[in-house]
């Protein structure tokens, strides 16, 4: 016979019961004890009957995760955080990209039904009307950076509308009276929080200057046609201020590439702080959000609603054990050459 999970308890010096809960996720285990355990199971080569399992806990040992795009330095972040906080729990993450609208979104959801034991979704076509028709009643669910969860769902999420309010605050601190805005697609919460502080901002340090708002789509080639447009302008704003980093690397590269001096004739900041943002010259101001650390923060809260459905069964779960107030973090204000000095 293989490796059971009785002596992988004996080697550890801990209880069946201990190693049942690190293999099953539960939160109840200190950090330590599950990192020993994993490491005991490591040099035992154990590998967890996953069938057996699966007829025992009634769960896969798997989370589903639904981005809106699998392309880019953000999304890789976010696998990344996500992916490492699975394995330290000896989870597999399913990962599935939503390009579409609502009814590609309703069909990937549909698909992940009886294979995952919850699911991390960031989505702008989902919303909690959508994941009660598209999944069972009592699959633990966490939100990312959605407006959408309410009362229905957990969420994570970034404190999208300060972080972008700090922004224009610092480039008017720059010395910047036109302040543009390249923003992100209309119905994305986050491009929306984010231009809600933009022209709340706009309204507190400059009043009376006009608002500048370019229609982006969070992609680098959007941020380079609005590059290439403002370029050609007799009047151009001091700064443009956008939605994300791939955006402002857009618009940055084209802006100089028609001859345009960053930030002295126009400065540029974006949001995100993805690891090329600094090596971009000159480097991009930009609002670091902890991207890695959120999807790790979910992952974790995920397998806590797991746990706790687990623990009491599927009769026992209360409407409350999946709804939780909004977490919220804090986004941290990044100042590189790109936006320009104070005046």
């Amino acid at each position: 016979m293989g490796v059971t999970i009785k002596d992988v308890a004996q080697a550890a010096n801990v209880s069946v019961a201990s190693v049942s809960r690190v293999l099953n996720g539960h939160g109840t285990v200190t950090d330590r004890t599950r990192a020993h355990v994993l490491a005991i199971m490591k040099q035992l080569r154990y590998t967890p009957h996953i069938g057996a399992r699966s007829l025992s806990t009634s769960l896969t040992s798997t989370v589903g995760v639904l981005l809106p795009d699998l392309y880019g330095e953000f999304f890789s972040e976010m696998i990344r955080g996500i992916d490492g906080a699975a394995r330290r729990r000896g989870l597999h993450i399913l990962v599935a990209g939503l390009h579409g609208g609502a009814d590609e979104a309703a069909a990937v959801l549909g698909s992940m039904r009886g294979r995952v034991d919850g699911l991390l979704v960031m989505s702008p076509h989902v919303d909690a009307d959508l994941l009660a028709d598209s999944l069972p009643e009592r699959l633990p669910v966490v939100l990312l950076n959605s407006g959408a969860g309410g009362a229905a769902y957990s969420s994570i999420s970034i404190d999208n509308y300060s972080a972008a309010r700090a922004m224009v605050q610092h480039l008017a601190g720059c010395g910047h009276r036109r302040i543009a805005f390249l923003t992100g697609p209309a119905q994305n919460f986050e491009a929306q929080e984010r231009l809600r502080g933009y022209r709340a901002a706009l309204a507190e340090c400059l009043p009376g200057v006009r608002e500048s708002v370019f229609q982006g789509d969070f992609s680098e080639q959007s941020g380079t046609a609005v590059g290439k447009a403002l370029a050609r302008k007799k009047q151009r704003p001091d700064a443009l201020f956008a939605a994300n980093d791939m955006m402002a690397i857009g618009a940055q590269i084209a802006l100089q590439g028609a001859g345009l001096r960053i930030p002295e004739d126009i400065a540029v900041a974006g949001f995100d702080d993805i690891p090329v943002a600094r090596y971009v010259s000159p480097a991009l101001t930009t609002v670091r959000v902890p991207i890695a650390a959120l999807g790790a923060q979910a992952l974790q809260r995920l397998t806590e609603l797991v746990a706790a459905q687990a623990g009491k069964g599927s009769d026992a779960m209360t409407d409350s054990d999946n709804r939780v107030a909004a977490h919220t973090l804090d986004a941290e204000l990044v100042v590189r050459a790109s936006s320009g000095s104070i005046r």
